[in-house]
C-alpha cells in the first residue's frame, strides 16, 4: 500500500463532526507515507473539475497534509466545503463541457420535459488524472447513493455516514445526531422562559423530511410531545393532549416538536422551489401550519420556532467527534485491507464496515411499533433494558 494516494469529499449538508473524519483520515494515511487529496465541493469537485484551468484545479483540488487539517476538528461545518451535486442526473453542465459528450435522459412531469446527464464517465476519468487510488464520500443517503454507483463501476470507494437525520440504512447511528440533538435540546430548555412567562404552546421544527429521528430523540429527552413524518397523527387529540399538558403546567405553557414531514390526518406536507439534484424540493413549515391549527381550535396563543440550521451549526459533542474519529480510522483500515464498497457503520451498538446501503430503499424510518406511542404522541420509553444505546428494539 506504501505511496497510495486516497481522495475524500463531503456532500450533502454540513453536520458537526465532518472535519474529525477528515483530520483522522489524513493524520493516519500521511503517517504510513500515503497522500490525501481533498475534493472540494462534494461530487461538484468532480464534475466541474477543469484541468486546462489552473484556478478549476485550485477550487476543487486541496492537498490535505497534517499541517493544514491540524486544528479542523475543533470546529463544525466542513474543511472541503460541500453541494448537493448528482453526477448521474446533472441538470447543466460546467460551461466548458459539450452535451453531446454525455448520455442524456428526458424526463416529462406536469408537462414540463427535462434533460439530465449522466457524468460518471468525466467523474472516472478526473479521478484517474488525479491518480487517486481509493475514495473516502461522506455524507447522507443522497451522497452515498452516487458512491455506491461508483463502487459498481470498478472505483473502490468507502462510504461514512453522516446526517442529522440519522436515516441512512445500515447503521444506527450517523454523524452529526447527537450534537444535533444537544443543541435542540440546549434551544428548548432557554426558550421555556419565554414560553412560560407568556403562556403559550411553544411549538418547535427540526429536520427530518422521511424520518423522524431527530423530532423523536429531542422529544425523549426533553419529555415533549413530537410528530413525525412516520405517522400521521389526529390533529384534534393532539391539540387536546398538547392544552391538557398546559392546563397541568403551572406554568400554564406546553411544547411540542415536530419534524420538517410531519403530518396530520387531512394534512400534506407543502413545497415550494426547484428539486435539488436529487429531486427533494423545499418544505414550507408545517410547525407555522399547525399553529395556525392551534390557534383556531383553541384561541391559544403560539410561539414557532424554526431550529433546523441552528442545529448543524457549531463544533460537534463528544459523542459525535468520537464515531467520527472511529468512523474516519475505520474507513482508512477497510482501504488498507484492500475492501471497498463498504460503509463504516454502528450495528447493535458496536462498530462495524457494513455494505453501502441501496439506493433503491431509501432512508430508514422510525419503527412506529416499538418507537412511538400512537396515543400519546411520545417516544416509548419502556422495555430498554439488554438493548444497545440507538437500538430501540430486538
Amino acid at each position: 500500500m506504501a505511496g497510495k494516494k486516497i481522495g475524500i469529499l463531503t456532500g450533502g449538508g454540513d453536520v458537526p463532526g465532518l472535519n474529525a473524519v477528515i483530520k483522522n483520515v489524513v493524520y493516519r494515511a500521511t503517517s504510513d507515507g500515503h497522500e490525501v487529496t481533498g475534493l472540494r465541493l462534494g461530487w461538484k469537485g468532480l464534475t466541474d473539475l477543469n484541468f486546462d484551468d489552473p484556478q478549476s484545479v485550485k477550487r476543487y483540488v486541496l492537498p490535505l497534509t497534517r499541517e493544514n487539517t491540524r486544528r479542523i476538528d475543533r470546529t463544525g461545518g466542513t474543511f472541503l466545503h460541500t453541494s448537493r451535486t448528482n453526477p448521474s442526473k446533472m441538470k447543466k453542465l460546467p460551461d466548458f463541457l459539450k452535451q453531446e459528450d454525455f448520455p442524456s435522459t428526458q424526463t416529462t412531469k406536469d408537462g414540463v420535459t427535462t434533460s439530465t446527464y449522466d457524468m460518471t464517465k468525466r467523474v472516472l476519468s478526473n479521478l484517474e488524472k488525479l491518480e487517486i487510488d481509493n475514495l473516502v464520500a461522506i455524507g447522507g443517503d443522497d451522497t452515498l447513493s452516487y458512491a455506491a454507483v461508483l463502487d459498481k463501476q470498478g472505483f473502490p470507494v468507502i462510504g461514512i455516514p453522516k446526517t442529522m437525520d440519522n436515516d441512512v440504512r445500515n447503521t444506527e447511528y450517523c454523524i452529526g445526531f447527537a450534537t444535533a440533538i444537544t443543541r435542540a435540546m440546549d434551544a428548548i430548555a432557554r426558550q421555556r422562559t419565554t414560553v412560560g412567562s407568556h403562556e403559550r404552546v411553544g411549538i418547535f421544527r427540526v429536520f427530518g423530511r422521511d424520518a423522524g429521528y431527530t423530532a423523536l430523540y429531542t422529544a425523549y429527552v426533553t419529555s415533549i410531545r413530537c410528530g413525525i413524518p412516520e405517522y400521521k397523527f389526529n390533529l384534534e387529540h393532539m391539540i387536546d393532549l398538547i392544552m391538557t399538558d398546559k392546563c397541568n403546567n403551572p406554568s400554564n405553557y406546553s411544547l411540542v416538536i415536530l419534524s420538517e414531514g410531519a403530518q396530520w390526518e387531512g394534512y400534506t406536507v407543502k413545497e415550494y422551489g426547484e428539486p435539488d439534484a436529487f429531486g427533494h424540493r423545499k418544505k414550507f413549515s408545517v410547525a407555522e401550519a399547525f399553529s395556525d391549527e392551534v390557534i383556531a381550535r383553541s384561541g391559544a396563543e403560539t410561539v414557532v420556532s424554526d431550529l433546523t440550521y441552528d442545529l448543524r451549526s457549531g463544533a460537534p459533542d463528544f459523542l459525535d467527534t468520537m464515531v467520527a474519529t472511529t468512523f474516519g480510522t475505520m474507513a482508512y483500515d477497510a482501504i488498507t485491507s484492500h475492501k471497498h464498497g463498504l460503509m463504516a457503520s454502528i450495528n447493535e451498538g458496536k462498530f462495524a464496515l457494513v455494505g453501502i446501503p441501496d439506493p433503491k430503499l431509501g432512508p430508514r424510518h422510525v419503527d412506529i411499533k416499538n418507537m412511538y406511542n400512537t396515543e400519546r404522541y411520545r417516544p416509548t420509553y419502556s422495555s430498554k433494558e439488554g438493548l444497545p444505546v440507538f437500538l430501540t428494539h430486538p
